[in-house]
């Protein structure tokens, strides 16, 4: 982790394919991925509205089609888990397009508020002492695709974030009017616990937009950063995206306290690619 604490890559955007292969192939993600076996790749689909408040399909569909160039046998799979109560995460899979490249690419699909789950404890985690996760999100090597969003309760939704889509409903709705409802009590204390247990492995956020108030409505960034963002560190990634929003990252709780424990905000490293 040493070599990639505090370190980001970054990549002007072109077009999907060509900026996030030469982002991937600049990063070295290749060399680092499990051969033969299971990617997770990890939108952000909240709720079935178009990007930038979603990741675009295109971005996925690109790095699908690198992966599957330049990592033949690895098993890649798209998963994630809305927060919407009012239907469920094969909605938004096919209303964002990504049933029909799911088709074409013949990737698999899951539902990650429907997999099978693993329980597991941490006495360090005081807000979350146990938690459930898929197990697919603990054995696959795990890519994040977050948007750069702001968030009115968290601050800022970037990659460390993005890891509640994993979170069941099953055990973190608790009655609330989203399916993840029972984070919104010490949410910053929760993204941090839950990283705790599973983080990115590796992060690809889509800032070629960028939303500046908040993750579901409001203005954009003016001027858009057009930039694609990358980095095995999410402490990292995520200090560059509040940077990207004009905010200070030890103002924003989850990343503030994962400096020096998950990663690195300070001094950063931004590699351009």
């Amino acid at each position: 982790m040493e070599k990639d604490e505090g370190r980001v890559f970054v990549t002007g955007f072109i077009d999907w394919e060509k900026s996030i292969a030469d982002l991937v192939d600049g990063c070295g993600l290749i060399e680092r991925l499990p051969k033969g076996g299971k990617v997770l790749l990890k939108p952000n689909l909240v709720e079935a509205v178009k990007p930038p408040i979603t990741t675009p399909v295109e971005l996925v569909a690109a790095l699908i089609k690198h992966l599957q160039q330049r990592a033949p046998g690895l098993e890649v799979i798209v998963g994630e888990g809305v927060g919407a109560k009012d239907y469920d995460t094969w909605h938004s899979f096919a209303m964002l397009g990504y049933t029909e490249m799911a088709r074409q690419l013949d990737v698999e699909l899951v539902d990650l508020n429907e997999a099978e789950l693993v329980r597991l404890e941490n006495k360090i985690c005081r807000r979350l002492p146990e938690i459930y996760l898929p197990k697919i999100a603990l054995e696959s090597f795990l890519i994040s695709l977050p948007m750069l969003k702001a968030h009115t309760l968290a601050g800022v939704t970037l990659t460390m974030k993005n890891m509640m889509g994993m979170a069941p409903p099953s055990h973190y709705q608790q009655g609330g009017h989203w399916k993840k409802a029972s984070f919104h009590t010490q949410i910053q204390e929760a993204i941090l616990d839950l990283n705790r247990y599973r983080h990115p492995d590796f992060t690809i956020m889509d800032a070629t937009i960028g939303m500046i108030e908040a993750h579901l409505w409001g203005p954009t960034c003016e001027p858009p950063p057009n930039q694609l963002v990358a980095g095995f560190d999410p402490v990292a990634v995520d200090a560059y995206g509040c940077a990207l929003l004009a905010r200070d990252w030890q103002e924003i709780g989850h990343i503030q306290m994962a400096q020096g424990e998950l990663g690195r905000a300070e001094p950063l490293e931004v590699a351009a690619i």
